[in-house]
């Protein structure tokens, strides 16, 4: 199932063209520090971070926008946070 979302990603990645690109990813986390510097810990120095708390402080919502180099880059990023848990990839 996984592997259908990543092959439908990576052919509208490859359609948009134009790499090397910026890239916005959007997380959901719960509330917990460690989670949110594992997940900032997955971009390099040059990405721009920004995190907001939920109404109810449950959650953590992350956006983090980087420049990519190819589709492939941003499937193995999105794999690389798919090892955190309770992390929601929107």
């Amino acid at each position: 199932m996984a592997e259908d979302i990543y092959a439908n990603l990576r052919e509208k990645l490859e359609e948009q063209g134009g790499w090397p690109q910026p890239y916005l990813f959007k997380f959901i986390i719960p509330s917990d520090n460690q989670k949110l510097a594992l997940v900032e810990a997955i971009f390099g120095n040059e990405a721009q971070i920004t995190t907001r708390q939920s109404k109810s402080n449950k959650f953590i919502s992350i956006s983090a926008k980087e420049v990519m180099m190819s589709p492939e880059e941003v499937i193995a990023t999105y794999k690389r946070a798919e090892g955190i848990e309770g992390i929601i990839s929107l």
